[in-house]
C-alpha cells in the first residue's frame, strides 16, 4: 500500500492490491521506518533558527547525488533522475509539509542533521539540518494513508488480497492489461517475519494498467552481489539484512521482462554501521548503531579512517542490553583488555595493542583546547554549536582514554544492507519507460523499485529523510497520473 492507491481511490477509480504477504505486513518497509522526512524551510526549522533556502537544498543534492550518466540525454540513466530530484526538492519546499501535515502527520520540535556531508560547500551532505522525525515514527506515517484505504474497502473501491504472489505481467497488443501469479498458503506471520511460500493455487487477474511499488533488493543477498558496483571492488563476504526478507528484488526482473528500463542497478545504499540484533525480527536481521559520542572508525588493522570517512558525534541509544547479548560487541575497563576482547571476537589478531593506543591517545590530545585540526573533534564541536544536537543527540566532548568515561566498548561492524538507489526509469507521470525512453503502456512504477523516482533520484548518495519521502512523492505522483489516464 502507499500514496499510489490512496491517490487513486481519491479520484474515483477501484484498486486491486496485491500482496504476497500476509495482511500483517500492511504498509511494507514504511513501518520500519524511523519517519524521518526531508524538508526545506520548515516552520519547525525556523522556530529552531534554522535558514535554509531551496537553492541551498538543491546544492546539496547535486553535490550528494553525483548525477554523471547523461543528464541531457533523453537515454541517459540519470536523465530522468534529475528532473525527479529537481521536482522533488520542489515539493520538499513547496507542499509536502502542509499535506502531510493535513493528514495528521507532525513531527518532533528538534530538526536532526544527518547527512552532514564530506568537508566541502559544494561537496555531499546537509549543510543545515533538515532531518524532520514524525511523532510515533514510521507507523504513524503509514496510519494516515492506511486509514483511507480501509475506509473505503466496504464500499468495493479497494479489494485486498493478500498471498497473491505476481509472476508475470500480461501484455496484450503491446500493452500491459494483467498480472498472473501464484496464490500462497494462509498465513499467521507477524510483521516482519518470514512467510511460508506454498503454493496451493494460481491466478490470472486483470485491469487497465497496474502500479509496481515492490521495494528493492535489500534482503535478497545474491541481488545485491550481483549488482555491487565495480567501483568498491569484491562484495563483503558477509552482511547483515536491514530489511525483511520479502525485499526480495522479484519485480524488478518481472517488470524488466514485461519492457521496463532497469537503471543504475549498482548504486545502492548500505550502511557500513551494522550489527547483529540480538533479539531478531528476521533472518540475520541487522540494525544500524548510532554512533557513541567519541567513537573513533578503524580497519581491520586498526588504523584510523582519515576524513570524511567518520563516524557521527552523537550519544548512542540505550545500549546495555547489547552490550551484554550482541555478539559484535567487547566491553572491557583498559584498552589492553578491549584489544585482547577484539582479537578474540575476530579470531585473525590484526589489532595490535601500542597501535591503536597511540591513534586514540593523538586524538584525545586534541581534547584541551577548543580548536584543532582533528576533523572529528571539529565535527563534535560544529554540532554542539546547533542547539538541535547539544539538547538532543551530541555529549560533551572528552578523551576517550579517560577512566571516569568508561567503560570502553569495541563494536566489530557489518555492511548493512538497506536501500536500492537504482530501478525502474520512470517519466514524471510515474510511467515505466523501456530501453528507447517510450512509456509501456500501462504500466506505472513508484517509490523503491522506481529507484524513489526516475530510477535513481539520489544518483550515487542520498540526503537522509528522502527515502520514505521519496515513496510519498513517487507514489502521489504515479497515483494522480494512473488516475487521470483511466
Amino acid at each position: 500500500m502507499t500514496a499510489a492507491e490512496v491517490l487513486t481511490v481519491a479520484a474515483g477509480r477501484k484498486v486491486l492490491l496485491l500482496d504476497q504477504e500476509p495482511e500483517s505486513n500492511l504498509g511494507g518497509q514504511a513501518f520500519w521506518s524511523f519517519g524521518g522526512l526531508f524538508l526545506i524551510d520548515s516552520d519547525e526549522q525556523r522556530l529552531m533558527g534554522i535558514k535554509d533556502s531551496q537553492e541551498l537544498a538543491w546544492q546539496d543534492w547535486l553535490g550528494t547525488a553525483g548525477f554523471d550518466r547523461g543528464i541531457d540525454d533523453p537515454g541517459g540513466q540519470d536523465y530522468w533522475a534529475h528532473k525527479w530530484a529537481e521536482a522533488y526538492v520542489d515539493f520538499a519546499a513547496g507542499e509536502k509539509r502542509s499535506w502531510l501535515y493535513g493528514l495528521g502527520i507532525r513531527w518532533f520540535p528538534i530538526v536532526g542533521w544527518a547527512e552532514r556531508g564530506g568537508g566541502l560547500a559544494d561537496g555531499h551532505g546537509n549543510s543545515v539540518p533538515r532531518f524532520q522525525v514524525t511523532w510515533g515514527t514510521g507507523p504513524a506515517v503509514v496510519e494516515p494513508f492506511e486509514k483511507q484505504v480501509r475506509a473505503v474497502v466496504a464500499n468495493g473501491k479497494v479489494t485486498f488480497k493478500f498471498r497473491h504472489r505476481v509472476d508475470g505481467i500480461v501484455r496484450t497488443g503491446g500493452v500491459v492489461t494483467g498480472v498472473r501469479g501464484a496464490i500462497l498458503e494462509p498465513s499467521t506471520a507477524a510483521r516482519g517475519k518470514a512467510s511460508f511460500r506454498a503454493v496451493v493455487g494460481d491466478f490470472e487477474l486483470h485491469a487497465p494498467l497496474m502500479i509496481v511499488t515492490s521495494g528493492g533488493i535489500g534482503a535478497n543477498h545474491d541481488l545485491v552481489r550481483q549488482n555491487w558496483p565495480a567501483r568498491l571492488g569484491t562484495p563483503p563476504k558477509f552482511m547483515v539484512t536491514g530489511v525483511p526478507a520479502y525485499v526480495d528484488g522479484r519485480m524488478l526482473g518481472i517488470t524488466a521482462a514485461a519492457g521496463g528500463r532497469v537503471v543504475n542497478p549498482d548504486r545502492m545504499w548500505h550502511y557500513t554501521e551494522g550489527l547483529r540484533n540480538y533479539d531478531p525480527i528476521w533472518a540475520n536481521h541487522g540494525i544500524r548503531i548510532l554512533p557513541g559520542p567519541s567513537s573513533m572508525w578503524f580497519d581491520a588493522k586498526g588504523k584510523r579512517f582519515s576524513a570524511p570517512d567518520m563516524p557521527g558525534y552523537d550519544t548512542p541509544e540505550p545500549i546495555e542490553k547489547f552490550k551484554k547479548n550482541g555478539v559484535d560487541f567487547v566491553v572491557a575497563s583498559s584498552l589492553s583488555e578491549l584489544v585482547t576482547g577484539m582479537n578474540k571476537l575476530t579470531g585473525d589478531g590484526l589489532i595490535q595493542l601500542a597501535d591503536l593506543q597511540r591513534q586514540i591517545e593523538a586524538r584525545d590530545r586534541e581534547i584541551d583546547n577548543p580548536y584543532t585540526k582533528d576533523v572529528q573533534v571539529m565535527g563534535i564541536r560544529n554540532a554542539l554549536a546547533y542547539t538541535g544536537e547539544s539538547l538532543s543527540r551530541t555529549a560533551a566532548i572528552h578523551r576517550i582514554l579517560d577512566p571516569s568515561a568508561g567503560p570502553l566498548i569495541a563494536v566489530r561492524l557489518n555492511i548493512l544492507t538497506r536501500k536500492t538507489l537504482g530501478g525502474l526509469q520512470t517519466d514524471l507521470s510515474g510511467r515505466v519507460l523501456d530501453a528507447s525512453g517510450a512509456a509501456v503502456p500501462g504500466l506505472y512504477a513508484a517509490g523503491e523499485v522506481a529507484g524513489f523516482g526516475g530510477g535513481g533520484v539520489h544518483g550515487y548518495r542520498s540526503l537522509e529523510g528522502t527515502f520514505l519521502g521519496g515513496c510519498l512523492f513517487s507514489g502521489r505522483q504515479a497515483g494522480r497520473a494512473a488516475a487521470a489516464a483511466i
